[in-house]
């Protein structure tokens, strides 16, 4: 289990993931040594599963946002795998959620333009396998992201 150190280790780097581990260490009040092996026990065990970097992909050109919400038909017994495996392939694809329900699965699709997403639209998600229902929502704003956990 996390004592309070490993706690104030996670809240500091989460809020500012780009400390170094000597930086992390002094605002942590511990050695480099210390918070070091600490963070890789955290990462033996599972609690920290990777540092990333965040690409903001509409500053790359991509101005549409798009959430798939799809049923699938589950009459297939391999239905949700052999979706899945296609939809992974999808490169503007850049979020895959599953829920028990109505909908089956939600997809995240980025595109340049409404034309560029018509393309992977047609040419892409409706070729995808046991596709039983789909609904489109056009992603208008982002009004709060955050993966930091309360620690």
């Amino acid at each position: 289990m996390l004592d309070d150190v490993d706690r104030r280790i996670l809240r500091y780097w989460q809020a500012e993931p780009s400390l170094s581990p000597s930086e992390l260490a002094e605002r942590c009040g511990l050695t480099p040594g210390k918070t070091s092996r600490r963070i890789a026990r955290m990462e033996d065990e599972d609690i920290i599963q990777g540092v990333s970097a965040v690409v903001n992909w509409a500053a790359l050109g991509y101005a549409v946002e798009v959430s798939l919400r799809v049923t699938l038909d589950k009459t297939q017994g391999n239905a949700f795998d052999a979706f899945l495996a296609e939809a992974r392939k999808v490169p503007e694809v850049i979020e895959i959620q599953t829920f028990l329900g109505r909908v089956d699965v939600r997809l995240s699709v980025i595109a340049r333009d409404m034309g560029h997403y018509q393309e992977i639209y047609r040419s892409r998600i409706l070729t995808l396998p046991h596709i039983a229902d789909i609904e489109a929502l056009m992603h208008v704003a982002r009004i709060k992201v955050d993966e930091s956990l309360p620690l």
